[in-house]
């Protein structure tokens, strides 16, 4: 099935995960610097830089914005994908330090951009609403570029 919009995306989850869903989508709006536009990415809730901004958009397809960050619910957990995290190791380390100092019970399930709860009780909302603030568009920008540099064909 494919998802058309925001809504529909929430909609097809179960009651339960919607209600968490719906908080951390709400924690990321309330948080997400100006200029980044929520829509479907990927399949995804996707924040991204809008082509209005960023014209030269995403390297992996034409046309296509660049992404930021991306909520997901997948089977066994929801997860939260910050291309910030990859692109930046001292924020990745940032988070990783505070969600331990928090000492939940679990360790965090992260890989290279993506952090995967499995656990509703365990998601930092409170660190999530930082990190989502940390990065403006234009900052984003930049890093994306330095690991992407404008070619001739850009």
């Amino acid at each position: 099935m494919k998802i058309e919009s925001v809504e529909s995306y929430i909609n097809a989850l179960s009651e339960e995960r919607r209600e968490v869903f719906i908080r951390l989508r709400s924690v990321i709006l309330k948080n997400l610097p100006k200029g980044f536009r929520e829509e479907i990415s990927y399949g995804m809730i996707g924040y991204v830089v809008p082509l209005e901004i960023y014209p030269r958009g995403y390297h992996a397809g034409k046309n296509l914005p660049l992404p930021f960050i991306n909520l997901a619910a997948q089977k066994n957990y929801i997860s939260l994908y910050h291309l910030g995290l990859y692109a930046k190791k001292d924020l990745f380390d940032w988070f990783y330090g505070e969600f331990q100092k928090k000492q939940y019970p679990h360790k965090l399930d992260a890989g290279k951009s993506c952090l995967r709860f499995k656990y509703p009780d365990e998601i930092p909302y409170d660190l999530i609403e930082e990190l989502v603030g940390k990065i403006s568009v234009e900052d984003w920008i930049k890093l994306y570029e330095e690991g992407h540099p404008p070619t001739g064909n850009n």
